[in-house]
């Protein structure tokens, strides 16, 4: 194996390319990318970078440290394996004798025709747009009340922006469950997000919005926040490239995958194949996939670390570890006094299976070293109980 080529260069992509040359490969390294832009991180996009406090030059990475030939500004448009050719945009074949795929997701765009002033959030050039829309001081609607669109309207909220978020969900952020979400909500409404829940769009003209339930919306602003589509159109598999648990394609030994545009088995979906579109994931695809691609198919590593996210709303860090959206019951094991830090977490058949934590960094770290055991849920709760180092004291309820 002498010639390595990426598809992707954003973080998973980056990561496999460094971590490939870190394992000792010192054949032919390419990276291919549709964006313009060497890789930068994208957590800052919905936040430092939309409130003016970062730069594009601050979100890039290093890329530099790796020894590769990049091809950017040239998205793949077809895959011939028979022949191991990468097809781009253009009509140039790249050859490889082993094939990484981190081309990660783009934004789900609206179903219908866009209205003026109509934004996706996705990389770093929809967030500049975004941000010079915002500097003119607009009313603000956001469709769509999950991580990016939360995100969104406490970055407006806090520029003091009129915001309206609106989602057909009961509550914002699904994967938490309703009893967190519902914190959500509160949070966004103490900050002056008015929220229209349980309603959905049903007709945009002009720079107005009317809502399923009659009522309208006037907005200079419109941010589309639907959830993500992965890049893998281009394989022949518009729901992500289907892996092993070694990240190997279903399909061909030579070709893995990294990131959002994968599904893969993971023990704490029961081996399940699941989507992850969270940066601590895609960095540990990267890494992985990078160093499995040097190996054969018997001796690759598999993956399973719990995946983790956070994201950072107003003044409060939301985290979680595992699978909260599995669970089938959630509970706050863990509270200040004054209940503006906790821990709660999530049971699926009895067994710990996710944790989300509210201004708790230290204490997640506790749990997320319980996970890949999957200790039985009252287990947890006793232990948690026990520990002197749980915040302020603990809380185990009993519902």
């Amino acid at each position: 194996m002498r010639r390595l080529v990426v598809v992707g260069a954003s973080l998973a992509g980056l990561r496999a390319a460094q971590a490939a040359r870190a394992a000792g490969f010192d054949g032919d390294l390419v990276v291919v990318g549709d964006e313009p832009h060497l890789p930068y991180t994208r957590p800052p996009l919905s936040k430092e970078l939309l409130a003016g406090v970062q730069t594009p030059g601050d979100c890039a990475f290093p890329s530099q440290a790796v020894e590769a030939e990049w091809r950017l500004g040239a998205p793949a448009t077809g895959l011939d394996r028979a022949a191991k050719l990468v097809h781009l945009a253009g009509g140039e074949a790249v050859r490889y004798d082993r094939l990484i795929v981190a081309t990660g997701c783009r934004a789900r765009p609206w179903p219908g025709e866009a209205l003026p002033g109509m934004h996706t959030l996705r990389n770093v050039d929809d967030a500049l747009r975004l941000k010079a829309a915002f500097a003119r001081r607009p009313r603000v609607a956001i469709i769509g009340a999950g991580f990016i669109g939360c995100e969104v309207a406490a970055t407006a909220r806090k520029q003091g922006l009129d915001v309206t978020v609106v989602d057909i969900a009961p509550h914002p952020l699904l994967p938490l469950g309703p009893e967190l979400g519902e914190l959500c909500a509160a949070m966004h409404r103490a900050h002056g997000v008015d929220l229209r829940l349980q309603t959905g769009v049903a007709s945009t003209e002009g720079g107005t919005l009317t809502l399923t339930d009659g009522s309208r919306i006037d907005a200079d602003v419109v941010v589309v926040a639907l959830g993500a589509v992965p890049n893998t159109e281009w394989l022949g598999a518009p729901g992500g490239l289907a892996c092993d648990a070694t990240l190997t394609s279903l399909d061909d030994p030579d070709v893995l995958g990294a990131g959002d545009a994968i599904a893969w088995p993971h023990p704490l979906a029961g081996g399940e194949p699941v989507r992850v579109e969270h940066w601590t994931t895609a960095a540990e695809h990267g890494q992985l996939a990078g160093r499995n691609a040097l190996l054969e198919p018997g001796e690759r590593t598999p993956h399973d670390l719990p995946p983790y996210f956070w994201s950072d709303q107003y003044d409060v860090k939301i985290q979680a570890v595992g699978f909260p959206n599995r669970a089938d019951r959630l509970e706050i094991l863990e509270s200040t006094p004054e209940g503006d830090r906790f821990v709660a977490a999530g049971a699926r058949d009895g067994r710990l299976a996710g944790v989300v934590a509210f201004n708790a960094a230290k204490r997640l770290g506790w749990y997320r070293r319980q996970l890949p055991a999957l200790p039985a849920f009252d287990e947890i709760k006793s232990a948690v109980a026990a520990d002197e180092k749980a915040l302020g004291a603990a809380v185990v309820a009993t519902t």
